[in-house]
């Protein structure tokens, strides 16, 4: 569609308004507003990714702890653009799986736990493995998890997981105790537009 002279507003830009590859100001003004400096999104775009930040932790890990720790080098920090977003978070983690004891991994952001069960029990978090039918104290368990978190944050914010042995046995990640394993495990935190 061509003009004489300038562009009406409220008309869709073609593509005969970009023959060069590029859209300066000059062809933005005759279809937007940009007196005030400022583009105001359309309402409705909630649900959007804005980014992914991603960690994967390569190497093994043990503890015997009773409380919970940190797993070295499986955390991953984002910074949401606005306080009314969300953050997605999908994780992944090899465990073994001790005969007869429950393994515990929590997922905490900054020093908080969150997805965790709200009914006070023994054992609590936000997943748990356990093993004792097959008496094989070097097996392995293939645990995921995801949750949906409000930090109400703009600023640079950290998950990480965290994992015990409640009966205080040996606990190993990404391998199975005996030196003869290595395996994978990852956190992801997608920014979701509220």
């Amino acid at each position: 569609m061509a003009f004489i002279g300038a562009k009406p507003t409220n008309v869709p830009l073609t593509a005969s308004d970009i023959t060069d590859g590029s859209i300066s100001v000059a062809k933005l003004t005759s279809a937007l507003d940009l007196s005030s400096n400022t583009v105001t999104l359309p309402t409705g775009v909630g649900g959007k990714v804005l980014q992914v930040q991603s960690t994967t932790k390569t190497d093994s890990f043990n503890s015997s702890s009773t409380s919970l720790v940190d797993i070295t080098g499986l955390s991953v920090s984002i910074t949401p653009a606005s306080t009314s977003n969300k953050v997605y978070i999908l994780a992944n983690i090899q465990t073994n799986n001790v005969n007869g004891s429950i393994i515990t991994t929590q997922l905490v952001r900054g020093s908080t736990e969150i997805a965790k069960g709200t009914v006070s029990k023994t054992f609590m978090g936000t997943i748990g493995n356990y093993s004792n039918a097959h008496g094989d104290t070097y097996g392995l368990t293939n645990n995921s998890l995801s949750f949906l978190d409000s930090p109400s944050a703009s600023s640079s914010t950290t998950y990480k997981l965290q994992i015990k042995n409640n009966g205080g046995g040996a606990t190993y990640v990404n391998n199975r105790g005996t030196d003869d394993s290595s395996y994978v495990s990852t956190i992801t935190a997608f920014e979701i537009a509220g």
